[in-house]
């Protein structure tokens, strides 16, 4: 229906924010990561979610973003918010690497994710994705994905967790976890 909306963002909450459009105010929800760029003039990437009971606006700040959205929702058992869970997991391209290397372990850490969901999406998605001619990542998503798990077993709340983890630089997990370690102490 709408592809894009374009606004001012007016303001946030918890799991969505509202955009300003001629004095028309869109209720926009959207994953914990874009929720946290957000702001002032934006254009976003719309899918309308209707229901008997219910017209929602989904918006994401890239094409791609709403095309995985979309692939999401379309698997059986998948709806709008726990495709908003699983794109708080990592970015669009490593969250495709995820799908296409099979690593139903790594989805399954979204709320509302069991293992059998994990592996339906995997089943769906995989030819899907490389009909699109979309192809697997370097793998650097693994290391960040251990880094996290480290600092949740160290007593960190996972989403502290998983924001170091992706913020924190170096190519094995020893670097990445020392920076990421750094970052937390001065942090605090």
């Amino acid at each position: 229906m709408w592809y894009s909306i374009t606004g001012e963002v007016q303001e946030k909450k918890k799991g969505f924010f509202v955009l300003l459009v001629n004095g028309l105010g869109y209720k926009i929800y959207t994953n914990t990561n874009t929720l946290g760029v957000v702001d002032g003039k934006t254009t976003v990437y719309t899918h309308i979610h209707v229901r008997e009971d219910a017209f929602d606006i989904f918006g994401f700040l890239t094409e791609e973003t709403l095309l995985l959205f979309e692939m999401l929702i379309s698997v059986s058992g998948v709806g709008p918010k726990t495709a908003l869970g699983i794109l708080d997991l990592d970015n669009v391209s490593n969250l495709t690497a995820i799908i296409l290397e099979k690593r139903a372990d790594i989805l399954s850490r979204a709320s509302g994710i069991g293992k059998k969901t994990a592996e339906r999406i995997i089943l769906e998605l995989h030819t899907k994705m490389k009909e699109f001619g979309v192809v697997e990542s370097t793998g650097n998503h693994d290391v960040r994905n251990e880094v996290e798990e480290v600092l949740v077993n160290l007593g960190y709340i996972r989403a502290v967790a998983r924001k170091t983890a992706q913020e924190a630089k170096g190519d094995t997990i020893e670097e990445r976890l020392r920076n990421a370690l750094r970052s937390i102490g001065t942090n605090r």
